[in-house]
Formats: C-alpha cells, structure tokens, sequence
C-alpha cells in the first residue's frame, strides 16, 4: 500500500506563529512514518510557502526550502516543478490560519485538509458571530457589547459597566490564545485594554466576568462524533493569559479528567455536542465552558485549531479517553479524505445545460 503525502502547514501571519511551530514539532515527533510522506511548507511571516520533504528542522525561514505556489485546481507547485500533496494536515492558529483564509486556500487547489470547512472556521474565528448562533440555538453564553473601530467613542466604562458589571474583560472578536485579552475593574484600565485590543482587530468584545470553572471538551468526527471526558484549567494566577498559557511553566494546572459530578459531565459533553454541530463543524474543535455554582455551562468559545503542543489540552483529553496522539493524527487524516471524497462526487454542472 502507497503511503499518503501529508503536507503539515504550520507559522503563518499570525499572533500565534511560534505557537503553531511547537504544535508542528509534537505532530512531526508524532505521526506514523512508516503510513504517512512528510511534506514540510513553513508559512513565513510575511505570508511567503516555504517546503521541504527534510525533517530534520521546523523552521525553515533561513533554510534551502523551496518557496510552494498554490495552483487552482491543480494543487501546488515549487520552482522545480509539480508538488503533489494528499492531503494538508494544519497546524496554524489564530488569524490567516483557523479563519478560513487558509482553508479557502486548500479548496482552490483542489486538496483534502484536516479540520473544519472555510465557512465555520471564519465563523468560529469570529466571537461575536458564533456568540450570535449559539444563542439564537438557546446554548448559553456571557452578555456582552460590541464595538467597532468606528464606534470606539460610543460605549463608556461607566456604560459597559452599569450593563455588565465589574469587573469585565475586553477581547479582539477574532484572536486566540487569550492574544489581546484584558481584564479591567476601573476606568483607566477600560480605556487602555480598549485601545490595546483594537489593535489586534477592527472589532472588539466587551464581555462580563464569569464566575466559574474553566472547562473545556475535545469533539472528533464528522458526521459521527466522539466527545471527550471533560478537563478543567485550574488557574495559578488571576487571569490565564496568552503569557500563562504559553510562557511560564506554571500558569495553570491542568485537570484530566475534571473533577465533576456525572450529571454535570453529560452536561457540558451535550453542549459541547450541540456548539459543533450549530456552527457546522467537522474534523475536529475544543469547546470551551465555564460551569458556575449553580450548574449554569456557557459557552466561552469554540477554537477549530486548537493546540498540538506537549501540553494542549485538545489531545490530552482525546488521549485519556482512549484515543492515543498517533491514533488521533489517523483518524484525522481519515475523516479529511472521506470528506474531501465526497466533495469531489458533488455536481458541478447544471444539469438543465
């Protein structure tokens, strides 16, 4: 049997970039060579492809890479010539990489990738958005005001406040990892956390505070899902920002499986079921909940390429559930090509012409 050409994509134009280089590390470290060719295409900074079939360095910016051209329709290719790619395995977080842009990009060439489709990547991208379908679905979320770079005068801390209370938090509508996320309690830092975030966005959440515990649930699957034990993050510090999660050993500690009633574990595992399936989802996504003293779960939000590194929580909850990281990478690998093959049996022509 023919091994299948995997191009694992991971940098980007993005906040997350060096995120997205350590997720690439774990997956390379990870999946099984002896099924899968490994194409390398590091996205630089600046937007540029850069690929190799060596393996035996990520970062490619400085190396002999060959730049890779996206040709529509028709795959991809290098300065050498045709680059032929089974199926696109993405590791690229935040902005350009789980917005759509880039699977957008893979529907042109015509190539199968892992993950969710263009439409709810951009929609999943957007809070304010999905914030949006969920409620109109009756799935529970944090009140909250939005604001456009336009409107960035209209809505006062005494306004937000007097809504929501204090304190609140103020998030670019389309970033990760907690990037450009900041927590006020006055005036002064209302005006400053505004300002910061609008330079990660044209718009901007502000959201109440939740009192609760941080959950969070892996779903795998297409049309058939598997859904996760659920883990908390047990938070070593008042806000778990993108510094915490990333930067410092110590910032969190990671609960798997958490320590909750079963009555609550169906709960959040059905919430987490009805959040994929409402944004159209597939492959897979981490839905994050917060699950308050009452036993209310809100949605925070849903992240469609959540994190591969050593220490995400996405494959640590698939692992003691029962799937291993190698198994996961096959079964996604698989539910990429079963799906990419029933797009290509899809109509095209009209038939009344």
């Amino acid at each position: 049997m023919s091994k299948i050409t995997v191009g694992l994509i991971y940098g980007g134009k993005s906040t997350e970039y060096e995120v997205s280089l350590r997720s690439a590390k774990s997956v390379l470290d990870e999946i099984d060579k002896d099924k899968y060719n490994i194409r390398l295409i590091h996205v630089l900074k600046d937007g540029t492809w850069r690929t190799t079939t060596e393996l035996s360095e990520i970062d490619l910016e400085n190396s002999d890479a060959e730049t890779l051209y996206i040709v529509p329709g028709n795959q991809f290719k290098t300065d050498k010539g045709p680059v032929s790619i089974d199926v696109m395995l993405p590791v690229l977080h935040g902005t350009y990489g789980e917005d759509g842009n880039v699977q957008g990009a893979f529907n042109s060439a015509g190539v199968a990738f892992v993950g969710c489709n263009t439409r709810s990547s951009a929609i999943a991208m957007d809070k304010d958005i999905t914030k949006r379908l969920l409620t109109l679905a009756g799935i529970d979320v944090a009140r909250g005001i939005v604001l456009n770079d336009y409107e960035c005068d209209t809505c006062s801390f005494t306004d937000a406040s007097e809504k929501l209370g204090t304190p609140m938090f103020i998030k670019p509508a389309n970033q990760g990892s907690s990037v450009g996320v900041f927590k006020v309690v006055d005036e002064k830092e209302y005006n400053h956390a505004l300002s910061e975030a609008f330079k990660f966005d044209t718009k901007v959440l502000i959201e109440e505070a939740i009192v609760g515990r941080e959950i969070e649930v892996s779903v795998l699957g297409n049309e058939e899902l598997f859904i996760s034990v659920p883990g908390e993050i047990v938070s070593n510090v008042d806000f778990y920002d993108y510094e915490s999660k990333y930067l410092t050993d110590d910032g969190a500690t990671l609960m798997i499986p958490a320590e909750i009633t079963e009555d609550e574990k169906i709960k959040i595992q059905d919430v987490a079921y009805r959040t994929f399936k409402t944004l159209d989802c597939e492959g897979f996504s981490r839905v994050d909940v917060f699950l308050t003293e009452t036993g209310q779960v809100l949605v925070n939000e849903i992240n469609t390429l959540p994190g591969f590194t050593s220490i995400s929580m996405y494959p640590k909850l698939i692992e003691v559930s029962g799937i291993s990281y190698r198994e996961l990478l096959d079964e996604l690998i698989h539910l990429a090509l079963n799906r990419h093959e029933k797009e290509v049996a899809l109509m095209t022509n009209n038939p009344l012409f």
